[in-house]
């Protein structure tokens, strides 16, 4: 076998030297307190058995999509959950894509132009920013939910800046701290200066608001954005995302998204779980979300009996992160709780800033409060 090239090999050599290196596991039976399955939609029977009702129903025998959607493989499943979306989220149109990454390097890869400006706030997900660099506008970053600060970068970056576009990017739970922006404030600055508002829905669609249709519905403000990213693989346990906005952003994005253009579709068997988990949400996401939030606010009330409020990053989400610094310290601990039997991932830099490495736990409507009491009784004793 050829070697790895010199400079790979001391990249991986460092890491492994700073504790920081990465490495694949495998489902390990424990406790959840890490994947992103908030509602139980992954792991529930009764789902599976309705998808398979449904492709049963809809006489879906394919295997696979055969081709970009621009070529063989835009199957009559696309429209039909397309337009349940728009429907639902109350937008004009929805393009779906392979996953929350893909719509987000495609999204940001063609839609900032060059001469465009795009500010983004510090803590977006990776997909958004790795999709910046594939753009030719002009992207700075902004502190963590503070407007004031983005008005300032606007008023240091903009000057005499005339006939530009000005894309203003977030999160409405973000994925590392679970807070989220004050929207409202947000849209209504963008709404008087003319900005282009994009809000990535990854963690709050299937959670937030009484119909679990992300934050950007619960605050009512539809009208006010330019583009929503909500994605699959989370609160709906199945897999893919789309874009919503309007039917000309549908169109550019059809002809201009790279990795929209260049890919193989989605296979109509997961076309069929997407449309079967939102019917499910319909009809069981309440009951879910009822329980997810009971677990959030008893996970939080421990943490403080447990006086570890300080180390607890403030949100109301189901990520709720325990800040511990150090990446040793932050990975031992982990792995006792693992011994525990809890399976409590550690979230090490350069995932997040020096100092900021911490314990995320992301909660479930599964999860009892015997199982948070007794982790977070460990955790205290371990810090």
């Amino acid at each position: 076998m050829v070697d790895l090239p010199k400079k790979l090999q001391k990249k991986l050599d460092e890491r492994a030297s700073d504790g920081s290196l990465r490495q694949l596991s495998f489902p390990s039976g424990l406790v959840d307190f890490s994947s992103n399955d908030y509602l139980g939609f992954a792991k529930n029977e009764t789902l599976f058995s309705k998808t398979f009702q449904l492709l049963l129903k809809h006489n879906i025998s394919q295997n696979g999509a055969t081709g970009s959607r621009l070529l063989t493989g835009n199957h009559f499943l696309f429209q039909d959950l397309e337009s349940k979306l728009a429907q639902i989220h109350n937008t004009e149109n929805a393009l779906v894509f392979n996953s929350g990454y893909d719509a987000n390097i495609g999204f940001f890869g063609c839609i900032p132009q060059r001469g465009d400006f795009v500010f983004y706030d510090e803590l977006v997900h990776a997909s958004i920013r790795d999709g910046l660099q594939l753009s030719h506008a002009k992207s700075y970053k902004f502190g963590h939910n503070d407007l004031s600060d983005l008005k300032e970068k606007i008023k240091n970056t903009l000057l005499d800046e005339a006939d530009v576009e000005v894309y203003i990017v977030t999160e409405s739970v973000f994925s590392m701290d679970g807070d989220s922006p004050d929207l409202k404030q947000f849209a209504s600055f963008c709404e008087s200066e003319g900005y282009r508002l994009v809000v990535d829905e990854a963690h709050a669609f299937g959670v937030i608001g009484k119909q679990g249709l992300g934050l950007v519905q619960d605050s009512g403000l539809e009208k006010a954005i330019f583009a929503r990213i909500v994605t699959f693989g989370k609160a709906l346990g199945v897999h893919g995302a789309a874009v919503l906005g309007s039917n000309a952003l549908r169109d550019y994005l059809i002809n201009f998204s790279r990795s929209f253009i260049y890919t193989t579709a989605l296979p109509p068997h997961d076309i069929i779980g997407i449309l079967s988990s939102h019917e499910f949400l319909a009809a069981e996401g309440k009951a879910q979300r009822s329980l997810l939030m009971d677990n959030i606010a008893y996970f939080k009330s421990q943490a403080k009996k447990m006086k570890l409020a300080a180390n607890l990053v403030d949100s109301d989400s189901a990520i709720q992160s325990v800040i511990i610094s150090g990446n040793e310290k932050t990975r031992k601990i982990s792995a006792k709780l693992n011994d525990d039997g809890f399976d409590v991932k550690a979230i090490l830099s350069p995932t997040v800033p020096e100092g900021k490495e911490r314990l995320r736990f992301c909660l479930h409507s599964y999860n009892s409060k015997e199982e948070i009491g007794l982790v977070l009784q460990l955790l205290a004793k371990y810090i």
